[in-house]
């Protein structure tokens, strides 16, 4: 604990320092940030200055921790796990954030480790951070390896496995785009729920407040901030359901099933509940939506999402991918199905900055596998003359369009409506990277026989429905 108040410009970085464990522990940083802005209360540019060094020193992990291994007389991976990552907050500031001094970046970080029971390694937190400083204001670089790469994976601070597995997939160039876009602090995009508000009106309510923001284009409800506002709960509109957040490339996704009102729809990986909400939205809150999930907890943010947005169509239920064999059995079927199903999220590790260290190359096989089962479950609830959309977060194609292709080939009663939908995210447009498959059926359900009927209705199955 902290033996008196810590003094101005401290405290941003002590939280930085905070999430750097959390995560280093196996926490996920959005959540391990908010749960210490909980703890430490902060003005609006402490808490702006405690998120960027966090996400920032998390993304680029590998590159700090050659600067150490550069500096340092122990190799970061051997460096007790604390002081690995106060020299990051240090490392971090020195190299990406000019506008703090030099000066700034190495005394506060001397200084936390003094008050932060890490005293004794002080002296070893001043020689890194110094050397570091010295060199970078010199302009010195990290030596790059010649293997292109290899090159790359350091630059971008990607794992090896990772950009050897995109490279032979999506090819180099676009390898480099996609690892180049991860480190940009992605934009802040919002949909407005037109069933409560409009864009213009929106727009209207946060320039009274001094926010700027603008429409998307292509996106009959999107907007995105022209600068980061501050908490978003605090912002007009969000207590009365005029908006939620969601990525402008996630906007893309609802459409493509165009529900319609009335009609019985299932969102069969609904958490957190962005799509969800969207399709309720699409269908003028008429008809039924049924949101399942296998997580209680992330749920649980459906329910509160639709609640605040004012949705009344969604019902929710806990239930895995054996629930979607029960739907089945009971004869259920849907008019339009969306899956949204897990995958390895490489296109939105720009949002999420600790993903690319917590995804390993032996989970891509398991998650194919995951999917394939998914997909043929779904299909086999839609109804004849449906529409279904397959849907990823990801850019790897063994998950994307060799998943649809092999369902294809499988299932020759099933055809693409339309092209395949890909959202490459760059740091010029912004946006998650994203896939959407639009399938149809000529026959019934996803069976090679064509048997079935159209919009069966019936129980929800899995504990929670409500």
């Amino acid at each position: 604990m902290t033996a008196d108040p810590a003094p101005i410009g401290v405290l941003p970085r002590l939280v930085a320092w905070r999430v750097l464990e959390a995560v280093g522990d196996g926490a996920y940083a959005d959540l391990a940030l908010e749960r210490e802005f909980k703890r430490q209360p902060l003005p609006a540019l402490d808490r702006a200055m405690a998120t960027e060094i966090s996400y920032g020193a998390i993304r680029m992990r590998r590159r700090l921790d050659c600067w150490i291994d550069r500096f340092g007389k122990v190799p970061a991976l051997r460096q007790p796990p604390r002081l690995r990552w106060l020299l990051h907050v240090g490392l971090q500031q020195l190299l990406a954030m000019d506008r703090v001094p030099a000066s700034a970046a190495v005394s506060t970080a001397v200084d936390l480790a003094k008050r932060e029971r890490l005293a004794s390694l002080a002296p070893v937190v001043n020689g890194v951070l110094r050397s570091a400083a010295r060199a970078i204001a010199a302009g010195e670089q990290l030596p790059l390896p010649e293997n292109p790469q290899a090159r790359l994976a350091l630059e971008q601070s990607w794992p090896d496995w990772l950009v050897n597995e995109l490279w032979s997939s999506i090819g180099a160039e676009r390898t480099q785009n996609l690892a180049a876009a991860s480190n940009i602090t992605p934009a802040l995009d919002l949909r407005v729920n037109p069933l409560r508000s409009t864009v213009e009106e929106v727009l209207a309510a946060f320039a009274q407040v001094g926010v700027l923001a603008t429409a998307l284009p292509n996106q009959a409800c999107g907007l995105t901030f022209l600068q980061r506002p501050g908490p978003l709960t605090q912002l007009p509109g969000y207590k009365e359901g005029h908006w939620c957040v969601q990525d402008r490339a996630a906007q893309t996704i609802a459409p493509l099933l165009d529900p319609q009102p009335g009609q019985r729809v299932l969102d069969a990986c609904a958490a957190p509940g962005g799509k969800t909400t969207h399709l309720a939205e699409l269908m003028g809150d008429k008809g039924e939506l049924i949101a399942l999930d296998r997580s209680a907890s992330r749920l649980e943010r459906v329910r509160e999402n639709a609640l605040r947005l004012g949705h009344t169509c969604i019902r929710t239920a806990v239930a895995d991918a054996v629930a979607l064999d029960e739907l089945e059995k009971q004869g259920q079927l849907f008019d339009r199905v969306l899956l949204d199903v897990p995958c390895s999220g490489l296109g939105t590790l720009a949002r999420h900055a600790d993903a690319r260290w917590g995804l390993k190359a032996e989970m891509l096989p398991e998650l194919v596998e995951l999917q394939r089962q998914l997909l043929e479950q779904g299909a086999r609830l839609l109804a004849p003359g449906g529409r279904l959309v397959y849907a990823t977060c990801t850019l790897n194609p063994s998950e994307n369009q060799q998943q649809v292709q092999r369902f294809l080939q499988g299932y020759p009663n099933w055809h693409l409506l339309e092209p395949e939908n890909t959202f490459w995210p760059s740091a010029e447009l912004g946006g998650d990277g994203f896939y959407g498959a639009l399938l149809g059926n000529s026959g019934g359900g996803g069976s090679t026989t064509g048997a079935g009927g159209g919009g069966t209705g019936g129980a929800v199955v899995g504990a929670g429905a409500t």
